[in-house]
């Protein structure tokens, strides 16, 4: 057996037992969970329990990033930055006990409603780990809901920024500072609640942590964690090194949503030379409305493009990028914003943007590995007040963001499993929960028919929820964008209907539907509604060429209707209760 290990050592050529770096391993990816799950289990606010809208990470003392949760790709990509900027504020002035809270995204943070808990781990009087815990809070101070202010001009009319602050040192609670945080947010209840959460999943991997050390000790443990980092490095040059050396540039549109400037062009310029990456971005200057991107977080859509492209398995960690250089472009553009650029909504628009535009460079230097792009989050935070306890209610409606999935060379997109800024790890959570959280009645959460792109390969479909205020009115925030400009097909995908494959928001009031495409803020009473509709994914290749059977599957399933049967596929229906092919109309359409 000593011979086997020893071989196996040598063949991995770093020395660490294979059998001790599986367990080590193990445990890392285990606390990650487990603190994962302490968030959803003691957590106040349905964005928290239901909705899951959180990621957990660890960093070792560097602090590099040893292990990323398989959680929210808009918080995961900028924590890398923000633990170096808020390790590098405090320097020496860390000690055994302390905990930092942080959201500001001129500190490295996404969008300041994601605030984040970082916990340094000492052992015998080292510091030699961070936990780390974000979670988007369902209020952050500031004159609107929620934190999404469509009529901000800067960053001081969105919401109580954090730089890095204690708010525990050496083991005390700083309740003076807590509570000056949390009387200037609403619903302090639930933020109350979230914090306590926060603070929970990272005492929770700290412990972990340090059972680890305690059991295999430091050196050994070191060792193991290089050896993951060197792991998803090999993994990443591998990729690049079989990309043709060369140039490539992808651009994506970002459409105006309400601001009144217009379509923005977004292009990442990705330079491969053997087995490194460069790449670069190029955004229009930033914009006083709530769309730019600080650094920090055009990380996330950065690293987001590449991954949907590499597509690489675990483990995930900063070794991925070793190889991987970005520039950002210069200061006081749309993705590398400056002070005091409002930028509430950055972690959907642009990042999505800013994630196509990298996708599609990546995919021009290797078309093999094209697919379409997922939904756009187009969403809904509501407000008002609650009667049955006698305090004021805020959140964002994770469901109302939950679109569909983009096609690929192998299938179809999967339904309402979207934005593509969280890439899957979103969830809606049980109508009868946000029922029972918040004083409105829940009419319609369903898909959408004919909303998921045309290909031969269709995108998933999205969704719609619709929703109506209990006993008192309602505020109601739109955010995002798609809704005008559907999904990104791939391989010759093309829609003819394109109205029906965006998002857009329904109000009905005395009888009459009125359809809003722009972010706004809007009050609506008891037996009005509003109904959220959600973009579907794009499709993969030419869907005159998918097989009418399928066609007729999704008509029958209510995803496609006739007419988009008709326009979209070239399938002719003659008969409508049977679904019965027109086969020889369906021949020259198609031929047509």
């Amino acid at each position: 057996m000593e011979q086997i290990v020893k071989k196996q050592k040598q063949a991995s050529g770093s020395g660490v037992d294979p059998i001790t770096l599986s367990v080590v391993r193990g445990i890392l990816e285990t606390t990650q969970r487990e603190m994962t799950l302490s968030l959803e289990k003691t957590a106040r606010s349905s964005v928290f329990n239901l909705a899951h809208d959180y990621s957990t990470a660890l960093f070792n003392a560097t602090p590099e990033m040893i292990l990323q949760g398989q959680d929210i790709p808009i918080h995961l990509g900028s924590l890398i930055p923000a633990m170096k900027v808020v390790s590098a504020y405090f320097g020496d002035d860390i000690h055994e006990g302390d905990l930092i809270l942080h959201n500001d995204p001129a500190y490295g943070g996404s969008h300041a409603i994601d605030t984040c808990m970082y916990k340094p781990v000492f052992y015998k009087g080292e510091l030699v780990y961070w936990t780390v815990c974000k979670g988007h809070l369902t209020d952050i101070g500031g004159p609107v809901p929620a934190g999404y202010n469509p009529d901000a001009k800067e960053i001081y009319a969105e919401c109580l920024r954090i730089p890095p602050v204690k708010i525990w040192d050496r083991g005390k609670p700083r309740n003076d500072v807590l509570n000056l945080l949390l009387t200037n947010m609403r619903a302090r209840r639930d933020q109350e609640g979230d914090f306590n959460a926060l603070i929970g999943a990272c005492q929770v991997g700290e412990r972990n942590l340090i059972r680890m050390l305690d059991k295999y000790g430091k050196e050994q443990v070191d060792a193991c964690i290089e050896e993951l980092l060197v792991m998803a490095e090999r993994q990443m040059r591998t990729l690049i090194r079989s990309v043709p050396d060369g140039t490539y540039e992808g651009t994506a549109v970002l459409e105006d949503a309400g601001h009144g400037f217009g379509d923005f062009d977004i292009t990442a310029k990705v330079t491969i030379k053997e087995d490194n990456c460069h790449i670069e971005i190029s955004s229009p200057p930033q914009v006083p409305y709530f769309i730019n991107s600080y650094e920090g977080n055009s990380y996330s859509g950065v690293y987001l493009g590449l991954m949907m492209f590499a597509q690489l398995p675990p483990p995930y960690n900063e070794g991925l990028y070793r190889c991987v250089s970005v520039n950002m472009g210069p200061k006081g553009t749309l993705c590398n914003a400056k002070e005091p650029a409002p930028h509430m909504n950055c972690t959907t628009t642009p990042m999505e943007t800013l994630t196509d535009a990298v996708r599609l460079a990546f995919e021009k230097a290797m078309p093999s590995k094209v697919a379409a792009s997922w939904g756009h989050a187009n969403g809904l935070n509501i407000a008002g007040w609650d009667r049955r306890h006698d305090e004021e209610y805020v959140t964002m409606v994770l469901a109302t963001i939950i679109s569909g999935a983009g096609a690929t060379p192998q299938q179809d997109g999967w339904h309402a499993c979207g934005p593509e800024c969280c890439f899957g790890a979103l969830t809606s959570g049980d109508v009868e929960l946000l029922e029972h959280s918040y004083p409105i009645v829940i009419h319609r959460y369903s898909l959408m028919t004919d909303s998921g792109g045309a290909g031969l390969y269709r995108g998933g479909s999205g969704t719609a929820w619709e929703v109506e205020p209990l006993d008192s009115d309602m505020t109601f925030i739109m955010f995002g964008e798609g809704r005008r400009i559907p999904a990104l097909g791939a391989a010759g995908a093309e829609s003819e209907m394109t109205e029906t494959k965006v998002g857009r928001l329904e109000l009905k009031r005395d009888g009459k539907v009125e359809t809003i495409r722009n972010n706004t803020i809007g009050v609506i009473k008891p037996g009005e509604t509003v109904t959220n509709m959600n973009p579907g994914g794009g499709g993969y290749g030419d869907p005159r060429k998918r097989p009418v059977e399928k066609v007729v599957a999704d008509i029958r399933l209510g995803l496609v209707s006739l007419e988009g049967a008709r326009r979209d596929y070239g399938v002719v229906i003659e008969d409508e209760k049977s679904l019965k092919v027109d086969l020889e109309a369906t021949r020259k359409l198609r031929a047509a």
